[in-house]
């Protein structure tokens, strides 16, 4: 009897082993500078931020393992579509051309625009028309270039790897304006940074929408797991502390 219970606990043992050993492993693209949602932590050299936790949160309930992919934000499409990555998590929106060509979760949160002038500026302004005439940036890969092309009859519209570079342009007086994600502006001057710099709070957002998980087009059975998961973490209340932990 207790060589067949120790026959049966080394069988166990070895089918548990084997379903570890054989867990999907999803490589996740994210970008190393867009605080508070998806980051590299300096000091830990690891990825950080609220859609970090998203897809942690995720790949547990669903059950995969994570391989992190930093990357810029205008690689993250191209590395879905190749078949680079398997996920993206990081802040991108589910724009119609985007929808194309990756396929989006459901809205894991939602924000607009903002608006990032010197402090010296003193100007009220209420839209994008109201940058005729200036030389303004935004991030490339994003929404808000062609949108400041085609609203805002800016003299000149200049396009950054990073939202940290159009803040850093605007701080050193290169241009006039930057154009992005508020609550990543909101974050970089509430933690002190770029204190040369003024976010516009009268500044009404003109692109307003969700940022979403992306997997590859047709991926449907991932895709119906992670907004199975999503779902009940919106109904449990982990997304709601993970986004209080973010202060979002």
């Amino acid at each position: 009897m207790i060589k067949l219970k120790t026959t049966l606990a080394a069988i166990a043992m070895a089918v548990f082993a084997t379903t570890a050993s054989a867990q999907t492993v999803l490589k996740v693209g994210s970008t190393p500078t867009s605080v508070p949602f998806a980051f590299i932590d300096v000091k830990s050299n690891s990825p950080q931020g609220m859609m970090i936790d998203v897809i942690e949160a995720v790949s547990k309930e669903v059950g995969f393992k994570i391989e992190f992919q930093p990357m810029p934000f205008s690689a993250l499409i191209p590395a879905l579509t190749s078949g680079k990555i398997d996920i993206i998590a990081a802040a991108i929106t589910a724009s119609p051309e985007r929808a194309k060509v990756v396929d989006f979760s459901q809205d894991v949160y939602s924000y607009g625009d903002g608006l990032v002038v010197p402090a010296t500026d003193k100007t009220q302004y209420g839209n994008v028309a109201d940058l005729k005439g200036k030389i303004v940036g935004a991030q490339i890969g994003t929404r808000y270039i062609e949108y400041l092309k085609a609203q805002s009859g800016a003299a000149e519209v200049k396009s950054y790897e990073a939202l940290p570079d159009v803040l850093r342009e605007v701080a050193n007086g290169r241009i006039g304006a930057g154009i992005g994600d508020f609550p990543i502006f909101a974050y970089n001057l509430s933690q002190g940074q770029f204190p040369q710099l003024r976010l516009v709070r009268d500044y009404k957002s003109g692109l307003n929408g969700g940022i979403n998980l992306a997997v590859k087009k047709d991926n449907a059975e991932l895709l119906t797991k992670i907004n199975a998961s999503l779902t009940a973490m919106k109904q449990d209340g982990r997304l709601k502390a993970i986004l209080e932990k973010w202060n979002l």
